[in-house]
């Protein structure tokens, strides 16, 4: 194939190089039409019974998202089905299905924060298998008797022993969960709206990942038509590789469990760690290699200039900074043997926390908000590839912004109201600030960093909540444990972006999340309690959570007694003004370089992105040379226009193909432990 061939009438004919065209997923002649049906709730049906067992149980053996697999199998059962029964599915349709199993699929258990928290994704029941945990863990002596009996029954209790769920000693938490849940789902969609608009509509960002699930999508609803278009033959193309790459890196290492005494594993997942053996040469620098083949793909599709600005800083921070910074004793929690994990937590600790992840994060937040400032200054403008303000299309679903404005500020009252219900000791402005500023301020920076490079670089400020409590004087456990306001709902903008993409209304999100939510309640309160009951969480029956937890449960308890009589002082460590400060003075420097020489702007967000312990040289690298053969190689070899077509589809179908081979891994472990189990 090549660039003088001629080109089919499914090849993209536009102008890449508009960021409102680049990414021409259906046609325009195509009206906005809601992807929210019957097929939807019957598949809601199917995931939240079949999949958010299997989800819930993966996590807890390996530590791995079954989310990855759920949502293209869904899609591919439904699709089979519709080409039985003559019906096409929609790209409407498939996109709206793609994030129903998403949501369903994500068990929660990923995240470990104290905090009740929010989230649009993630059963509000997961937290409370950890706070069994952590109640009975031998790290919380001396702490148990200050959390209160809205987290978790108290030690010693008979749900606690006879590990169920189903007992009035849970009553306050689940009530508290599904409040909280609600409350999250209001505020996450509301502000995600808000900010989508002011991206995609005032600053016109180019959103570079968005197309990966909705070309999937449009693939995939393609072939429910029987027609082979580009988009089906590239989707076929990526899931080969991701099938024959998940044999290696799943498969083998997830049954070879089972079936042997040793697990074996020909790749080290996620990254071979090759730290220890530097130890003499490169001194507190992280050192290895990225084994998902995803590392190297996701190259071919974010912009060139970010890849190349993110891998210069990370071989610079990896292979110079951190060597001169262990010289003059300023890394100084790094001792010789240590391997990744903890360099990078002690690197973080000594240094780039303050330099990097809050100094940097300030001045990008500034030049966002500038930014935002001179787009508005421009102007309206109905053109759709003119500067200034876009106009929303009339059908695409959108409502006045006074509408989820409103919206977001009841809900954050709210959340602010149930703090101080639950602990109202904790000084009530500091939950005023992080529900009013910090969360919408860092919420767009990352909103911002996502529309411009795909990932919400630098956009989060670690330990805030953290390091807030420890300075606000407070002295007790609850507020550790209670649902302050402080989240990043950035990630809500690429699933409107996708729906745009897509031309779906966006009133179908608002529905789809609805359902979810109620299924969540309902199906992962029974399946958690049904697990839990099966063994001990953790325990040798779940070896990732046995390994994981009781580090998370010595990290968590750690901050809970700074706060108690006699507590540890961290904080004093975490947070260096004179590091901030010379952070955020190089990274303005840096700015005015780069606007001086007329560099591509993408390229300071990248050199910002691979600063610090963020971006790792284990993935860097990999994504480097997946973006130097997408542009010297394939892009010569298909064109330029070609290839960006293909890549995301490419990617997408990557995704399903190690999603399918590993939910047949986790199949296959399932039913040999029910055999065993009913043997024995």
């Amino acid at each position: 194939m090549s660039e003088t061939k001629e080109q089919s009438s499914d090849d993209l004919h536009e102008d890449p190089s508009n960021q409102d065209e680049q990414w021409k997923i259906v046609s325009d002649d195509m009206p906005y039409e809601d992807g929210f049906n019957t097929r939807t709730i019957w598949a809601a049906f199917f995931v939240g019974l079949l999949m958010l067992p299997g989800a819930i149980y993966l996590e807890l053996v390996t530590g791995k998202s079954f989310a990855g697999a759920a949502e293209w199998v869904t899609i591919i059962m439904f699709i089979e089905i519709s080409k039985r029964l003559f019906i096409k599915l929609k790209p409407q349709e498939t996109i709206i299905l793609y994030w129903l199993a998403a949501g369903l699929a994500a068990t929660g258990l990923g995240a470990s924060g104290l905090s009740a928290g929010s989230a649009v994704h993630g059963s509000p029941f997961a937290k409370m298998i950890w706070f069994q945990y952590l109640m009975q863990a031998p790290q919380a002596d001396g702490i148990a008797q200050f959390i209160p009996d809205w987290v978790a029954p108290i030690r010693g209790s008979e749900s606690l022993i006879s590990r169920t769920l189903f007992s009035m000693d849970w009553f306050k938490p689940i009530v508290l969960a599904i409040l909280v849940a609600m409350l999250g789902l209001v505020n996450s969609l509301s502000l995600g709206y808000v900010l989508f608009r002011v991206t995609a509509d005032v600053e016109r960002l180019p959103f570079p990942l968005a197309p990966v699930q909705a070309a999937g999508a449009t693939a995939l609803a393609d072939s429910s038509a029987g027609e082979e278009t580009w988009r089906w033959r590239m989707f076929t193309v990526g899931a080969m590789i991701g099938l024959g790459w998940g044999v290696l890196y799943i498969v083998i290492p997830t049954v070879s469990g089972v079936i042997l005494t040793k697990q074996v594993e020909i790749f080290p997942i996620p990254f071979a760690d090759f730290t220890p053996r530097f130890r003499d040469v490169l001194y507190a620098s992280p050192i290895g290699i990225g084994t998902d083949l995803a590392t190297l793909l996701v190259g071919f599709v974010l912009p060139f200039w970010i890849v190349v600005g993110t891998f210069i800083s990370s071989f610079v921070v990896t292979f110079i900074a951190n060597p001169t910074l262990y010289h003059f004793g300023i890394l100084h929690g790094w001792t010789p043997g240590m391997s990744t994990i903890p360099t990078s937590i002690n690197n973080t600790i000594d240094f780039w926390l303050s330099f990097s992840s809050i100094g940097t994060s300030l001045v990008i937040g500034l030049i966002g908000v500038v930014a935002f400032v001179k787009s508005i200054r421009r102007g309206p403008n109905t053109s759709a590839s003119g500067p200034g303000i876009r106009k929303p299309p009339p059908d695409r679903g959108d409502i006045k912004l006074s509408i989820p404005i409103a919206l977001w500020a009841i809900s954050t009252l709210c959340f602010v109201a149930l703090v101080y219900y639950l602990e109202p000791g904790f000084p009530i402005w500091i939950s005023l600030i992080f529900g009013f500023l910090w969360t919408p301020f860092f919420s767009y920076i990352g909103a911002r960093m996502i529309g411009l490079t795909g990932s919400p670089y630098g956009s989060s400020f670690p330990y805030a909540r953290e390091g807030s409590f420890y300075l606000s004087g407070y002295k007790g456990a609850a507020i550790w444990f209670a649902p302050v306001p402080l989240f990043d709902h950035s990630g809500v903008v690429s699933t409107f972006r996708q729906l745009e993409l897509t031309k779906t209304k966006f009133g179908s999100i608002i529905k789809l999340h609805l359902l979810s939510l109620a299924l969540l309640i309902v199906f992962s309160f029974i399946f958690y309690a049904l697990i839990w009951k099966l063994a001990p969480i953790p325990s040798g029956a779940y070896p990732f959570v046995e390994k994981m937890w009781p580090l998370q449960a010595t990290m968590e308890t750690i901050w809970i007694k700074s706060t108690l009589p006699g507590g540890a002082d961290v904080v004093g460590r975490l947070i260096r003004w004179e590091y901030i400060s010379a952070g955020m003075v190089f990274t303005t420097l840096l700015y005015g370089g780069l606007m001086v020489l007329k560099a591509p702007p993408l390229l300071f967000y990248g050199l910002i992105g691979g600063l610090g312990t963020g971006a790792w040289i284990h993935y860097t690298l990999p994504t480097f040379i997946g973006a130097m053969l997408g542009k010297f190689y394939f892009s010569k070899k298909y064109g330029e226009k070609r290839w960006r077509a293909y890549a995301p589809v490419i990617l997408a179908g990557y995704g399903c193909g190690l999603g399918l081979i590993g939910m047949a891994a986790v199949s296959l472990v399932l039913i040999a432990k029910s055999t065993s189990q009913i043997l024995f």
